[in-house]
């Protein structure tokens, strides 16, 4: 089949997600980011099967919409079914519309490369913008957030979600400033984060792990990833795969874990659980396609910067005749 062009767009580990997803036509897939579409482009090029498209930003809902009519038939059908809401919902989201099971889904964690280049959404501080970060268009900005929220609340997000160790200081200086006058851009919040936060041999911009951190709370990202990975590898049909690029430790701890407890991979329970005994017993329905995350190459990681820190797994549901310790296909990658 021939490519579909990806116009502004560069999707990370492409050919990985594709060998891992192997897709096929007559099958049935959901890319649960949509994003800028790279992903969704490849896998309709790859097979001509039928792909539902999720994403919270009605930017890339109408970016779909522009490969929607690219793809429909002479009858106004198309392969490709845009559905705007947030991935942790897939499930409702896809029922209402009757969508069949799932032969694999593709998940690409974090903020889209297009939300970054927009200085409107406020999710970077390379340029001065409004200080907004949300990935849909309802719900309190994190203007909202730095403006309102109590310094020990705003304190924990930082550290928990940024990972930042001096997430109270930072916490201190955002409520002493909006004491000033309140913080509303992307450029004053960078200022007063790299006013207690020094810079470091990593390079790093002193602003970017407390960034991160309030750009997670403000899209529940952590949460979304916990019900959308239940509910992914709920929907997949046996044989389906569910393939995962996460960009940071909390996002890949968090994949990691969930597909080993459904791989039968969790460490053995407590004795004094005997509940959890029998259904540490159970046989996996699912098994690793990846027993460890698979690494951008070194030469997509000069092409697209963006690229060096991903990660990608991913899984497959068991077919229901077939033993868990059955042999692995060729797909399965080991350390």
């Amino acid at each position: 089949m021939t490519a579909l062009p990806t116009p502004g767009h560069i999707p990370v580990m492409l050919s990985e997600v594709l060998d891992m997803l192997a897709p096929r036509d007559g099958a049935t897939y959901l890319d649960g980011t949509f994003g800028g579409g790279g992903y969704a482009r490849a896998i309709l090029s790859a097979a001509r099967c039928t792909l539902w498209a999720i994403d919270r930003d009605p930017a890339a809902i109408r970016r779909g919409e522009a490969l929607q009519a690219e793809l429909r038939a002479p009858d106004g059908t198309s392969r490709l079914h845009m559905v705007q809401g947030g991935f942790g919902e897939m499930r409702d989201l896809l029922a209402e519309r009757d969508a069949p099971m799932l032969d694999g889904v593709v998940l690409d964690l974090g903020v889209s490369s297009f939300q970054l280049d927009e200085v409107e959404r406020g999710f970077s501080f390379r340029t001065d913008g409004p200080l907004d970060m949300r990935m849909g268009d309802t719900g309190p900005t994190a203007a909202d957030i730095v403006n309102t929220m109590a310094e020990a609340d705003l304190a924990n997000i930082i550290y928990e979600y940024g990972e930042e160790r001096r997430s109270r200081r930072v916490a201190g200086a955002i409520v002493a400033a909006r004491a000033e006058a309140p913080i509303l851009t992307t450029f004053r919040l960078a200022e007063i984060i790299r006013s207690v936060v020094p810079g470091d041999r990593s390079g790093i911009d002193p602003a970017t792990r407390s960034f991160q951190g309030i750009r997670i709370h403000v899209n529940d990202e952590l949460g979304q990833i916990v019900s959308g990975l239940d509910q992914a590898m709920e929907m997949l049909s046996p044989g389906g795969r569910l393939v995962v690029v996460s960009f940071h430790s909390l996002e890949d701890r968090l994949v990691k874990r969930a597909m080993n407890r459904a791989a039968g991979r969790l460490p053995a329970p407590s004795r004094h659980d005997p509940g959890a005994m029998r259904a540490g017993r159970d046989a996996p329905a699912f098994r690793l396609l990846t027993t460890k995350a698979l690494r951008p190459t070194d030469a997509e990681c000069r092409a697209n910067p963006r690229a060096r820190s991903a990660r990608l797994r991913a899984i497959e549901r068991l077919p229901t005749a077939e033993s868990p310790t059955s042999a692995p296909s060729s797909t399965e990658h080991r350390p």
